[in-house]
């Protein structure tokens, strides 16, 4: 860590804290993630390793780069190349959504970006605009790992709390454990609603609430499948299963 100097706090969420720094040596601008207190605790650290083994297998262009991994006081720090913004600031910056060519130019390269993780069997699992970093020159960069996993259990089972709510696919949001693929193309498709719009497409205030403006929006009931899931789901006893709103 002492041949960094950390120059500010460029983000911050549940198990971190994410800085800009510049690197000594190599007179360089560098993104470090600090987890938090990974040796005693034990989710913590399994995200920190899952994001760790996911980016030293997934080496893409459209995939922002590992450039090292160290440990200090019991914390894990990731080393990533410097980003300098994300599609959140541009989103920001344009309230009445942003050009359709500036869209283009992003979901193509979204695009490439899941097709390589989707080809290497893993599912991301956390696609939202914060996690889509921007150089100034354009180019688009998935991050954030630490939800993504392979598809590769024998069992299918997976865990359904995953992703931001305002992007998390119907099976997500019922509780559904056996779900793949079509939960990151699912919040590709409210990306590019929110990039030419400005505004979340399903911007609920709690799953149900979400699960209620999916089915406005489409007119269509659950799946009996995802009925028996929501069911099941302990989040949701007491409640009936939703039908559209008129």
């Amino acid at each position: 860590m002492e041949k960094y100097q950390l120059l500010e706090v460029i983000g911050e969420g549940t198990y971190g804290t994410v800085y800009k720094a510049k690197h000594k040596d190599l007179n360089a601008v560098f993104a470090i993630k600090k987890f938090k207190e990974t040796e005693d605790n034990e989710s913590v650290r399994k995200t920190a390793m899952r994001e760790i083994n996911m980016l030293k297998l997934l080496k893409y262009d459209n995939i922002v780069n590992l450039f090292e991994v160290f440990r200090k006081n019991k914390k894990i720090y990731l080393v990533f190349e410097y980003v300098e913004r994300t599609v959140l600031n541009d989103l920001e910056n344009s309230p009445q959504g942003i050009s359709p060519f500036q869209t283009k130019k992003i979901m193509y390269q979204l695009l490439r970006a899941i097709k390589f993780c989707h080809d290497n069997n893993i599912v991301h699992r956390d696609i939202k605009p914060e996690n889509l970093l921007i150089s100034n020159n354009g180019v688009l960069k998935i991050c954030d790992f630490g939800f993504a996993r392979g598809l590769n259990s024998l069992n299918g089972q997976y865990t359904d709390y995953v992703s931001t709510r305002w992007y998390r696919a119907p099976e997500l949001l019922v509780g559904d454990t056996e779900y793949g693929k079509p939960v990151d193309i699912w919040a590709m498709g409210c990306i590019l609603a929110e990039l030419l719009t400005g505004l979340p497409l399903f911007p609920g205030d709690s799953d149900i609430d979400t699960l209620s403006l999916i089915m406005k929006l489409f007119g269509e009931d659950l799946t009996e499948k995802q009925i028996n899931a929501f069911k099941r789901n302990p989040m949701y006893y007491g409640e009936e299963a939703i039908v559209p709103i008129s």
